[in-house]
C-alpha cells in the first residue's frame, strides 16, 4: 500500500492509501472534479506526491428570465 498525496497549486486536496500509483498525463477524478496528473514525486518508500491540474468549472448563467423578487400570479 502506498500513501498518495494529491496537490493542486501547493494545496493538498486528498491523501489516500492505494495500491495503484497514478501515471503522468493520466486523467483523475477527485471529489467530483476531473483533472490530469502533471507530475509524480516519490518521497519515501511508500509515500508519493502527485500534482494535479483540474479542469475549470464553467458556471452556467441563470436560466430564470423572471427577476428573483417577482411574484407569480
Amino acid at each position: 500500500m502506498y500513501a498518495i498525496h494529491y496537490f493542486e497549486n501547493k494545496i493538498e486536496v486528498l491523501n489516500v492509501a492505494s495500491r495503484i500509483i497514478p501515471a503522468v498525463d493520466e486523467s483523475v477524478r477527485i471529489k467530483g472534479r476531473n483533472g490530469k496528473v502533471i507530475s509524480v514525486e516519490k518521497i519515501g518508500e511508500t509515500k508519493y506526491f502527485v500534482v494535479v491540474e483540474f479542469e475549470k468549472n464553467v458556471e452556467k448563467g441563470n436560466t430564470n428570465f423572471r427577476s428573483i423578487g417577482m411574484k407569480r400570479k
